[in-house]
């Protein structure tokens, strides 16, 4: 006798198999943890501030949807990234969901194939993801082995697939390194051959030496095809989920159709303008953790069984040991919890991903990692 399915089990089988197929991003559980796995800035506002932020935000209508506040909010941060004069913003619900607006944006078939998303790798997760449920096919390019652009193959990859998309972080994760800006320039100038866009993805700026934001105002007609995508997030304000992509107007207007209404919440909106209100509260942070960033490289450069450890421009540090999975495990076991990131890449091999915290959270994570060694 033949067993007829379940009613909730067809129902599952109307899911697209490529999403059956995927495993949903993960989060690791973190109570009772350290938490040094997230690239979150360790620092909380002082509690003059914090008592302020609730008075603001126990005023707010949240009977009403979100309105001229986000106005506001955008001019904000344009004035606070310098962008150039022309420019545009588009808002999000963090970095994320812009990527996948992109994605849907750009899913347009050309001379009857796929449109095609290209990214150096390793790199970010949500890149390849979003191109695969939006229908465009991702092309990943390899790092050199010591993660830097390898801007020969970018070239060929760009020429062969004439990208939609190209995403360049800028620096990148989780190898934390800054291209150089000449080979960057490069890929953008093949791009835009193409008639492809361009996303500069700046999540970890803070922290960072440079922006490619200079360039975009230097030479506004070489990176006409260009787009700034920053988040919040590493400033200092990770739960509140906000980013935003800054580029012509013309791009961003166009972009910014597939936008679902009030994506941004009044409650994350007010809270992103008091932020930039006291920006000088988190670049002091932001300073604190590069300096500790340093001071960590040393010591984990001393540190016997670290066999590699990589500069660094963002509040990340990779590293190689001998087992990445039992370092882990133990620091685990220890109550600190990294990022494993050696099974995302063939170059990462045994390689760990280390967030910068305060002197304390460093101390902590640097005696948990030697323990596991």
């Amino acid at each position: 006798m033949t067993t007829q399915p379940s009613t909730q089990t067809r129902a599952i089988d109307r899911i697209r198999s490529d999403v059956r197929a995927m495993h949903a991003y993960v989060v690791q559980h973190s109570v009772g943890y350290l938490k040094m796995d997230a690239m979150e800035n360790p620092f909380s506002l002082p509690e003059a501030l914090q008592r302020q932020l609730g008075e603001r935000l126990g005023r707010l209508p949240i009977n009403r949807y979100p309105g001229a506040r986000l106005d506001e909010l955008k001019a904000a941060l344009l004035a606070y990234a310098g962008a150039p004069k022309d420019a545009a913003i588009l808002l999000g619900n963090g970095s994320d969901e812009i990527i996948s607006l992109l994605a849907l944006a750009l899913a347009q078939p050309q001379r009857g194939q796929r449109a095609t998303m290209i990214a150096p790798m390793p790199g970010f997760v949500m890149y390849p993801m979003s191109a695969q449920l939006q229908g465009l096919d991702f092309v990943p390019v390899s790092l050199t082995a010591d993660f830097e652009l390898d801007e020969a193959a970018m070239l060929a990859a760009i020429a062969e697939h004439r990208p939609a998309i190209t995403y360049l972080a800028y620096p990148n994760n989780p190898t934390a390194t800054l291209w150089s800006e000449a080979s960057v320039q490069r890929v953008i100038d093949a791009v835009g051959e193409q008639g492809g866009l361009v996303v500069m993805d700046e999540a970890y700026q803070p922290f960072a030496s440079r922006s490619w934001i200079t360039r975009m105002q230097a030479e506004p007609e070489r990176n006409a095809h260009v787009l700034l995508m920053r988040t919040l997030s590493k400033f200092g304000l990770a739960g509140v989920r906000l980013g935003y992509l800054i580029g012509p107007a013309a791009i961003v207007h166009e972009i910014d159709k597939v936008r679902p209404p009030y994506n941004v919440s009044v409650l994350n909106c007010e809270a992103a303008l008091f932020a930039l209100e006291h920006t000088d509260v988190f670049a002091a942070q932001a300073q604190e953790i590069r300096t500790g960033r340093t001071a960590l490289v040393e010591q984990l450069r001393a540190m016997p069984g670290v066999l590699q450890v990589w500069d660094s421009e963002a509040n990340m540090v990779l590293i190689r040991v001998a087992d990445a999975a039992r370092a882990y495990e133990g620091m685990k076991a220890r109550k600190v919890l990294i990022k494993n990131v050696s099974t995302m890449h063939p170059l990462l091999t045994n390689c760990l991903r280390l967030t910068v915290g305060n002197a304390a959270d460093n101390a902590q994570m640097l005696a948990a990692l030697q323990a596991s060694l």
